[in-house]
């Protein structure tokens, strides 16, 4: 009698390419001044809890929660959790610890990344629909 042999599978987790993180940041970290119609280099440097609070409406969260980083004096988390969510949702390359590197060291060019990138992913789309004559 010939013995048969035992192949033990271990499961895995399967990912599917859209898991896969594939997109970057429409614009750099230090891109703050590069297009000056949209108002949000002035609004960061002149009243950034106003660009913040509006950055995070827009992306669909509280208005109050940057407030959130001025009780907290080393990382500010708010800035850190609402960076992650965004970059997570948008399925942008990146890592936690290099979220959490911008959101401290350069809070205010972070968040003005952050509202560029809002404003180019919600602007409407438009769709062209060419009919071929047959």
């Amino acid at each position: 009698m010939a013995v048969q042999p035992v192949v033990s599978v271990q499961p895995s987790m399967f990912r599917s390419p859209a898991d896969i993180k594939s997109e970057v940041w429409s614009s750099s970290i230090f891109d703050c001044c590069d297009d000056m119609n949209i108002c949000e280099c002035c609004l960061g440097f002149w009243c950034p809890c106003c660009q913040r609070c509006q950055t995070s409406t827009d992306f669909g969260e509280c208005f109050c929660l940057p407030l959130l980083d001025i009780f907290i004096y080393w990382v500010p988390v708010a800035s850190l959790a609402l960076r992650s969510t965004m970059r997570e949702r948008y399925r942008i390359r990146g890592t936690m610890c290099n979220d959490c590197l911008l959101v401290t060291c350069c809070t205010p060019c972070a968040w003005c990344q952050m509202a560029r990138e809002l404003k180019l992913r919600q602007r409407p789309l438009l769709l062209v629909n060419c009919h071929s004559r047959m």
